[in-house]
């Protein structure tokens, strides 16, 4: 029999001295984290950087220590360069993932569901998938002209690949016994993509969506460096060829805060869609 001590689900065996406790082992594996390890492990390698950088044991001209990052990301954030080039990759990076979100959830639908879709759109998203989206910038500087679309499409075209292919694995993914079930039941073709297909795919959508983050990101950063004036990516350029290294990394952790930031609203989405698993 089951007994719920203090500490937790126990299970009670009878032998010949009574009774006696034994652990309950059948809970499952429940990933657990813990923020103070991780706050903690990058506490120690900040504090390591900031030793080594006082005691003269790493050149500060190749790796400035923290302090002086810190200082230069407060100057930028005064001087309000910091946020004229946060703005531009906010504003690309916000539109090409909106676009390339929005397709990618149509087209992955499409192709989990229908026949027709699936054999053309499985075939062009193999073929076209593996070609690195930045290549394809001087082909659509050409198309759409000097100015922010050529980088706003590369980026939704990097998002759109990632989610399509998420979106269908997500609905390939979806237990057929529970769509059957909605079927013998006479539920419309519509209600069983509302209420069983897109709660089951979920999981795997929202997870395409931490890997569009990093995809978009990455995007951004290479689009500005090759033609933008103003961007993270321009601006992190433009120090490594001055040789100002601690605004070169002090551009890199903006871009590390802005992904886990990123990150933080995504796991907040999983939290409150997600709260039935």
């Amino acid at each position: 029999m089951l007994d719920r001590g203090a500490d937790g689900p126990r299970l009670a065996h009878t032998d010949r001295d009574g009774l006696r406790n034994v652990a309950f082992r059948g809970a499952g594996f429940v990933p657990q984290t813990s923020r103070y390890a991780g706050v903690a492990a990058i506490v120690l390698v900040i504090g390591l950087w900031q030793l080594a950088g006082s005691l003269s044991l790493v050149n500060p001209v190749f790796l400035p220590p923290p302090l002086s990052i810190l200082r230069a990301m407060i100057e930028l954030a005064s001087s309000g360069t910091l946020w004229q080039h946060l703005a531009y990759s906010v504003l690309r990076i916000g539109s090409g993932r909106l676009l390339g979100t929005a397709a990618g959830i149509v087209v992955g639908f499409s192709i989990g569901l229908s026949t027709i879709a699936r054999s053309v759109g499985i075939t062009f998203i193999s073929a076209l998938f593996p070609i690195p989206k930045i290549a394809l910038l001087p082909l659509l500087i050409l198309w759409l002209g000097i100015g922010e679309e050529p980088k706003i499409a590369t980026i939704a075209l990097g998002v759109f690949f990632s989610t399509a292919i998420a979106v269908y694995s997500g609905v390939d993914a979806v237990p057929r016994n529970l769509i059957r079930m909605a079927q013998s039941f006479n539920v419309p073709f519509a209600t069983i993509v509302r209420r069983v297909i897109w709660p089951g795919a979920l999981p795997s959508i929202l997870a395409g969506f931490r890997i569009t983050a990093s995809v978009a990101l990455l995007l951004v950063v290479s689009a500005e460096m090759i033609g933008a004036e103003y961007g993270i990516g321009a601006f992190v350029l433009q120090a490594g060829n001055l040789m100002q290294t601690d605004q070169l990394l002090a551009g890199v952790v903006i871009l590390s805060l802005f992904g886990l930031a990123v990150g933080w609203l995504i796991s907040r989405l999983e939290r409150r869609l997600l709260h039935w698993r």
